[in-house]
């Protein structure tokens, strides 16, 4: 895949995740579209495209619906339905509307309610919501079971993903969760699929993100050289690979992004050992483990060792999700992907207060982060960012 023009993040947004049972889904989704414009510096009547994630069906063209009280303009408004890929898979999308030369400015924005209690991914008279198989923690209690069993893990590493996952999001004044744990408690809370409690699993959560994308040489044009744009040196969707198991069954076949990171990779001119920031979907803390073996940041069987000797924290040397993650940040399917994108801009431009990273290599803000976003159906999307 060859971009025909560099691609930058001109702004990003956020409404703060939690619960918010007052405000619907476009009353969640403005504010956080607002402060992106605000913080690209550009104008709603800049915008040529908008693409908007979300999963959870609250009427139709719910992208037009936001968007219309900021002003109708007549641009181009695509609602993304990718599982928990959707914001994601709309900053592709708009990604590569810009690359291909159709659009010079694009917004990709997601929002989402998602509903209190276990998730499920099929519909109502699917014969596997009655024997609990379309349940998404059992399925990551399944892949952890045969992880401990194949790289003689911990419990005690899957708890510490947990811990520090709190310990960042008490820093984060946008996250759903302040509060920190002990691996004891994590490991004592209320179980939910063996070997996964409660607090080893993402907080189903309301919020919203929003990412101003801009072709770099029309960003000078717009707003000058403010030396705040973020470049897109990746983007990339995938989708399962064939195999005898089954594509998606989360026990035999776990999600994984290998085939989407080498394509990544190859398509920045970068690898795994150039990333100085990392963004992975952690559903449950035994997502982060092996995504971050699935891109190479570790070697396969190396993500608990890693996390038990603290590499993954702000301080180590591959600091992972520092926002707090799904695990505490919060998990609104349709925003948490570009979710992903704000906090590796946020901390490439040194603006992370409280929880900046220091790269070791610059003693500076990172220069390189990767976002990793994966759904079900075995959807999964990384982008690498860089100054």
């Amino acid at each position: 895949m060859k971009a025909g023009r560099k691609v930058v993040v001109l702004g990003v947004g956020l409404h703060p995740f939690g619960r918010f049972p007052e405000l619907g889904l476009p009353e969640l989704a403005r504010p956080a579209v607002a402060v992106a414009l605000d913080d690209a510096g550009v104008q709603w009547k800049d915008v040529q495209a908008a693409y908007f994630g979300h999963v959870y069906y609250q009427g139709m063209s719910l992208g037009e619906v936001t968007l219309r009280s900021i002003g109708l303009s007549g641009i181009p408004v695509i609602n993304v339905e990718n599982a928990c890929s959707s914001g994601s898979t709309a900053f592709w999308q708009a990604y590569w509307g810009i690359a291909s030369g159709v659009f010079d400015l694009a917004l990709a924005f997601g929002a989402e309610k998602v509903p209190r209690g276990p998730v499920t991914v099929t519909s109502d008279d699917d014969p596997e919501r009655s024997t609990g198989a379309d349940h998404m923690m059992a399925a990551y209690a399944l892949k952890a079971q045969r992880y401990i069993h194949q790289h003689s893990a911990s419990l005690e590493s899957l708890a510490e993903v947990a811990v520090k996952a709190h310990d960042n999001a008490i820093l984060n004044p946008n996250s759903h969760y302040k509060k920190a744990f002990t691996v004891a408690e994590v490991l004592e809370s209320r179980p939910i699929a063996d070997p996964l409690t409660l607090y080893q699993c993402c907080p189903t959560s309301e919020g919203a993100a929003a990412a101003i994308l801009c072709a770099e040489e029309e960003a000078s044009r717009l707003v000058g050289n403010s030396g705040r744009s973020v470049g897109i040196e990746a983007a990339v969707l995938a989708s399962g690979t064939f195999s005898p198991q089954g594509s998606d069954h989360a026990a035999l076949n776990p999600y994984r992004a290998e085939f989407a990171a080498r394509q990544a990779y190859e398509m920045a001119g970068m690898g795994p050992e150039d990333m100085e920031l990392v963004q992975v979907h952690d559903a449950a803390t035994i997502g982060e483990i092996e995504h971050l073996e699935s891109l190479g940041i570790v070697e396969e069987g190396e993500g608990w060792v890693a996390t038990s000797a603290g590499r993954t924290r702000i301080k180590g040397d591959i600091p992972t999700n520092t926002d707090g993650g799904l695990l505490a940040m919060g998990h609104p399917f349709g925003a948490s992907g570009i979710r992903m994108v704000h906090e590796i801009v946020t901390q490439i431009r040194g603006e992370a207060t409280g929880r900046q990273v220091i790269s070791p290599r610059t003693g500076g803000p990172p220069r390189v982060g990767i976002a990793h976003c994966s759904g079900a159906g075995d959807v999964t999307t990384v982008h690498i960012l860089k100054r």
